[in-house]
């Protein structure tokens, strides 16, 4: 096996003296490299794989609809919203914390349930609301 490294080795190192190597794509530019550090070896080339092939890990897709459920909350001005707005935002809070194994391990039937009743509040208190005006 030293001999073929020995020999890839050899013609790598010719074909940088010729300058083969100059004018690919990102030359000179740092690489850009995924801190997989913390992802188990095992499951660091699926990941890969789903990555290259468009797809993203759960948490991501939490942590974006929580970026955008933000921005949502940020924009609007009505209590009722707003509420609904937040407990759907406590739900993948506690959706999130339990993929990444933290204190606060619910299935997400649990969470989703809580959310809905959330909600369910919210549209009793603005009946309630609407009608003492």
């Amino acid at each position: 096996m030293k001999l073929l490294d020995a020999l890839v080795e050899q013609r790598i190192a010719a074909a940088a003296a010729r300058g083969e190597f100059d004018d690919l794509p990102g030359a000179g530019a740092p690489l850009s490299l995924d801190d997989d550090a913390l992802v188990p070896q095992e499951v660091r080339v699926a990941n890969r794989i789903l990555k290259n092939a468009g797809f993203v890990p759960p948490a991501v897709e939490q942590l974006r609809a929580l970026r955008d459920l933000q921005t949502e909350l940020n924009a609007v001005s009505d209590q009722a919203t707003r509420c609904r707005l937040q407990a759907r935002m406590l739900a993948l809070h506690m959706a999130l914390e339990s993929l990444r194994g933290g204190p606060m391990v619910l299935p997400r039937e649990y969470c989703r349930r809580i959310a809905e009743r959330l909600s369910e509040r919210v549209g009793d208190v603005n009946v309630a609301g609407a009608g003492s005006q």
